[in-house]
């Protein structure tokens, strides 16, 4: 799923060596905005074309294509068998995770850009999913009926996280939304000073998330307040963060990535690219990966923020890649995605 975990941390298992190597490249018909998720052996992931699509992992093969009435910039989310994943065409789409084959879809009233998630309940899984219709929208995960549905009066661009009971999410009314995962019951609502339009990340009692008055906040979800704020230029960020046990890890529109204490949010390193970084970082092991609009896909030290490796695509990278049996996984505006694992001869 989108960010490899619920809370949306960003952490991969294992290790990444450099120097890495392509692998193998997939054509789709448009742009690639989704970030790809992994699963079984397999990537989905969707395109502008309108299809989310299932490739062989190891080799990049098509195994199937569905057809979306719009353009899928909604990472797809893959759990027991089944793919959930958004569209454009403001409908959250149930597919099966072997062949494609349509289960269910959910109408949102808008756009759907942002990942679904999901939450265990007594009665069975649920899918949480927000959208440009400005609601957090809960649907049952085999049937697509509707559980509950929170208003916020305003678009959601991002991906809801949950962690320890709460749905917790940034929207354009320039709040943080923390509801209870049960019955969508606010539990807290914090200012965050401008919009989200990425997605926060959740770890316990805090949500860390960049926003368009070009800062990075970290909130108190007990509390209901901002415990600290960093701000580097006057340039917003879009990306979403990538959290460890002692880091947070974002991209700027300002063209760099930043490492920050994760408790102070003090500045601990800033990596300059030639593009901004919308895409959000994933951390494996001590390296960081994230693309840029330079067109460029960077493998960068954890500790000390120096370049490990780096792979010019050529056309923006605005997807976040995804990391699994050792292999980078992401997709380009060019229309490609494109797999790339450590080098072989090492």
């Amino acid at each position: 799923m989108f960010r490899g975990a619920q809370d949306l941390s960003g952490v991969a298992q294992g290790n990444l060596n450099a120097p890495l190597e392509l692998r193998w490249t997939h054509k789709t018909g448009g742009p690639i905005k989704s970030s790809a998720a992994i699963h079984d052996n397999k990537v989905f992931v969707g395109s502008d074309d309108g299809t989310v699509s299932a490739l062989d992992l190891a080799t990049g093969r098509l195994v199937w294509s569905f057809k979306t009435g719009d353009s899928v910039e909604s990472s797809p989310l893959v759990r027991n068998g089944m793919v959930y994943v958004g569209s454009g065409d403001g409908q959250l789409y149930a597919l099966d995770a072997g062949t494609g084959a349509l289960k269910w879809k959910y109408p949102c009233g808008d756009k759907i850009p942002g990942a679904p998630n999901w939450t265990a309940s007594p009665a069975g899984d649920r899918i949480l999913v927000g959208s440009y219709d400005n609601k957090m929208h809960c649907v049952e995960a085999s049937t697509g009926k509707m559980v509950w549905v929170y208003d916020t009066g305003n678009f959601i661009n991002g991906t809801p996280a949950v962690a320890e009971g709460r749905v917790v999410f940034g929207g354009c009314d320039a709040k943080i939304h923390a509801l209870a995962v049960a019955d969508g019951a606010l539990l807290k609502e914090i200012e965050a000073g401008a919009y989200i339009a990425g997605s926060c990340a959740a770890k316990g009692r805090f949500a860390y998330a960049g926003h368009y008055g070009n800062q990075v906040v970290c909130a108190d979800l007990t509390a209901g307040r901002i415990v600290w704020t960093f701000k580097a230029s006057e340039q917003p960020f879009f990306s979403t963060p990538a959290v460890t046990a002692t880091r947070l890890l974002i991209g700027g529109r300002d063209r760099k990535l930043y490492c920050l204490e994760r408790e102070s949010g003090k500045l601990v390193w800033a990596f300059p690219t030639q593009g901004m970084v919308d895409g959000s970082p994933a951390v494996c092991g001590e390296r960081v990966v994230f693309g840029s609009g330079d067109g460029r896909l960077y493998l960068v030290d954890l500790a000390t923020g120096k370049l490990a490796w780096s792979y010019e695509i050529g056309k923006e990278l605005t997807a976040s890649p995804a990391i699994a049996a050792g292999l980078v996984v992401i997709g380009s505006e060019d229309g490609n995605v494109y797999a790339f694992g450590e080098k072989k001869d090492r």
